[in-house]
Parts: C-alpha cells; sequence; structure tokens
C-alpha cells in the first residue's frame, strides 16, 4: 500500500527492528552482487523473504536517500596545531572535493569549523566517513548540517 503523503525519519540504525536491519544487509548484497536471488540474500542474513518484501521498499540507507552531491559539515575541534590538516586529508582519502572552508579564532582551546564538499566521488559511505571523523582525538563534535544541489 503506497501512501502519497508519507512522512519520512531519519532513524538510528540500532532502534530498527532486527527484521528491517537486516532488510537493509540483504539489500546490500543484492546490490554489491554478492548475492543472485532476493532468496539467498534473505537467507545468508537470516530473514524470511515474507520480512524482506515487508520492509524492502521501506528501508533505504541514508547515503541512498542524499539525492544531492553537496554536503555540509559542522565540526567542533580542540585547538591543536594540524588539526585541520589531518580533517582535511580524511576527506581527501575518501575522495571528496572541498568547496568552502570556513573557520572560526579559536575560543577556550576549541574551534568550529564548517566544511561544505563535493561528494559526487566519494569512495565508501558518508557515513563511513564521519565515523572515521569522529574518532579523531581532536573532534569533539560532527554535525552533518544539510545537504543541497
Amino acid at each position: 500500500m503506497e501512501n502519497k503523503k508519507a512522512k519520512y525519519y531519519l532513524v538510528r540504525e540500532d532502534i530498527l527492528p532486527e527484521a528491517a536491519r537486516k532488510t537493509l544487509q540483504a539489500k546490500e548484497l543484492l546490490d554489491r552482487k554478492k548475492a543472485a536471488t532476493i532468496h539467498e540474500a534473505a537467507d545468508r542474513v537470516g530473514l524470511s523473504r515474507s520480512a524482506f518484501y515487508r520492509y524492502k521498499d521501506a528501508v533505504y540507507p541514508f547515503s541512498t536517500m542524499v539525492k544531492e552531491k553537496i554536503v555540509s559539515l559542522f565540526f567542533h575541534l580542540h585547538d591543536q596545531s594540524g588539526t585541520l590538516s589531518k580533517l582535511l586529508s580524511i576527506v581527501a582519502e575518501f575522495q571528496c572535493n572541498v568547496l568552502t572552508i570556513h573557520q572560526t579564532i579559536p575560543l577556550q582551546g576549541m574551534a568550529n569549523v564548517t566544511l561544505s564538499m563535493d561528494i559526487t566521488a566519494i569512495n565508501s559511505d558518508l557515513g563511513d566517513m564521519l565515523d572515521m571523523l569522529r574518532t579523531l582525538d581532536f573532534v569533539e563534535k560532527v554535525e552533518l548540517l544539510g545537504t543541497g544541489a
């Protein structure tokens, strides 16, 4: 049943029902050609085909929902020598093209950086890059501010 006035939400993976998470895993197997059929993909992740069909048109990875290829990120960073350089090197590793950088003057040992970039050529999932950036010692906070064309 299709609802023309459906509402959409961005939800953390850990609060999704297990069947929804497994559906996403099965869809990834199919997309990456690691499974030839829905039956094979569902079996490999331990999901019934009926559950797959229930969720397949309702759950999507965040990266596939981002139609625009420009994202803006906000960082709250510790003021240490080389932090921006290290941050930009990770962005370059993921083959993203930096469009703008705005950095505030550090106050009380912290600086804010807003980074806009083109992710058209990203070589992985945007979530993977955000996870890697969050693990850096000097990063206090990373937020996705928005996407645009």
